[in-house]
Parts: structure tokens; C-alpha cells; sequence
């Protein structure tokens, strides 16, 4: 009897460490996640929603964001961190009479390069190149596109804060389809990690657009959560995005987004 309570003792503490090492691993894991240049494959896969798009506000649109995470040793102080996002997209009724349009949007590749130490201060950084690559899809802007980007973030505890941007102008494409490329995107965010591996995110995924001079800002609350399904792990949530401006025909009110990220930590 004595041995079989022995046994027992030791098998409950042994599953007891193990989930407190799951969850622990589970909590680092969401706060690299809340840092977009950590040195960690992902594979995020966006779905956001838009409506009231157009002049008449009857359009509606659907994208779906695949962005890979790719992480690099360049030697042994520095990473190049790239994201490249490609879009999916359907959207429909933008003006009276305009029906459906589905197709591959442009993709936009960025890329960092940032050091694997943080500052005396504790902040990351990262500074590099993004490209805008058409697809030439109904919904392109047939534009190729390249520019600066950066981005500088602090970890202090669950807290996750700081802010990632880039500026792209046209380098070529089909002049008689639209009109150049010359825009500013800015991101500032901000997250919590809780000890259970959720993250509560807040950010803006601004953008100016510097020929029509037009803001866009979507305002984006999610939630997310880091859990294992069979050996893999993975983050999923939803949020909800307010559009705070946008231009005449960009949507307004309020959209959604769902996410779920694959994660292969090293």
C-alpha cells in the first residue's frame, strides 16, 4: 500500500511539473509572438472583414492574410528577420454594377535585420528594406514597389509595446492601369501576455497615402491564446477592427478578424 501511494505521489507530481513547464513554455512562446522580429518561425493566417465599402457603403470585402515569419542567423550578433504578406481577397458591390472580384493581391515582403541582443535599455530593433511585388490578379495595383522599414519594441514583464513602419514608392509597373504607389504604413501596438498564454492586443494598422492624400485607420482589439493540438503548437483569436478614418470609398463602422498562427519554435 505504502509503494502504490509512493507511486501515486510521484506520477502527480510529475504530471504537476510538466503542466507547469507546458505553461510556462506556453507563456514564452505568446510573448515571442507578440514580437514581430523574434528569432521564430511562425506562420500567422489572417482573416479580417470589411464592409460598408464604397461610395454607396453596399461593398464588402474579405482578406485573407498568409504571412510566414522566417527568422536568419546572419552571424553572432545579428538576425534578418523576414515576413512576407500575401493577400487573399474577395470583395464585392465597391460601386453600383461592379459585381465580384477575387484573386492575389500584391504581396508586400519585409525584411530586418536586428541585433539578438536587446539595447542597455532593453528595447529590439530592426531596420531593413520592404517590397511591393505585383501579382497583376483584378485586384493588383499592377505596381512594383520598394522603400525603408523599421521597427524599434520594449518587453517589460507581460507588456509588449512599441511600433513598426515602412514607406514604399512605385520603382515601375503599368502606368495607363493606376496611378504611382507612394504610401506610409505605421503600426504602433501594444499587448499583455496573462501567465495562461493569452495576449490582449491593441495596434493601428495605419496607412497614408501620400498622391491622394487619404488616411486609413483600423483600429484592431484581439485576443489570442497558445495551445498545443498534438505535437503542434499554435496561437488562435479573434478581434474586432474599428475603422477610425478612412477614405471616401474605404470602409467604415466596424469589422472583424479571426486568427491562427502556427508556431515552430527552435
Amino acid at each position: 500500500m505504502m509503494l502504490n501511494n509512493t507511486i501515486k505521489s510521484v506520477t502527480t507530481i510529475a504530471l504537476l511539473s510538466t503542466a507547469t513547464l507546458y505553461a510556462n513554455d506556453s507563456e514564452d512562446i505568446a510573448k515571442k509572438l507578440a514580437n514581430p522580429i523574434a528569432a521564430m518561425i511562425s506562420l500567422p493566417i489572417q482573416v479580417n472583414y470589411q464592409q460598408n465599402l464604397g461610395l454607396d457603403d453596399q461593398g464588402e470585402k474579405w482578406t485573407v492574410n498568409i504571412q510566414p515569419v522566417i527568422p536568419m542567423e546572419l552571424n553572432e550578433d545579428w538576425n534578418l528577420v523576414t515576413r512576407t504578406v500575401i493577400p487573399l481577397i474577395s470583395q464585392n458591390s465597391l460601386f453600383p454594377g461592379s459585381g465580384t472580384q477575387s484573386g492575389i493581391g500584391d504581396i508586400v515582403i519585409s525584411a530586418w535585420a536586428s541585433p539578438k541582443a536587446a539595447t542597455d535599455n532593453g528595447w529590439i530593433w530592426g531596420v531593413g528594406a520592404a517590397a511591393l511585388i505585383p501579382t497583376g490578379s483584378d485586384i493588383s495595383a499592377h505596381k512594383w514597389g520598394l522603400g525603408p522599414t523599421a521597427i524599434a519594441l520594449k518587453q517589460d514583464g507581460p507588456w509588449t509595446y512599441g511600433g513598426l513602419g515602412n514607406h514604399i514608392w512605385s520603382t515601375g509597373g503599368n502606368d495607363s492601369v493606376v496611378e504611382n504607389v507612394n504610401s506610409t504604413f505605421i503600426q504602433p501596438f501594444i499587448s499583455y501576455v496573462t501567465p495562461q498564454a493569452v495576449s490582449i492586443s491593441l495596434n493601428t494598422e495605419s496607412t497614408y497615402d501620400w498622391e491622394n492624400e487619404q488616411w486609413s485607420v483600423p483600429i484592431n482589439l484581439q485576443v489570442t491564446k497558445v495551445t498545443k493540438i498534438g505535437n503542434q503548437l499554435i496561437s488562435y483569436g479573434a478581434g474586432v477592427t474599428y475603422w477610425a478614418e478612412s477614405p471616401d470609398n474605404g470602409a467604415e463602422g466596424w469589422g472583424a478578424r479571426a486568427i491562427v498562427t502556427f508556431i515552430f519554435p527552435r
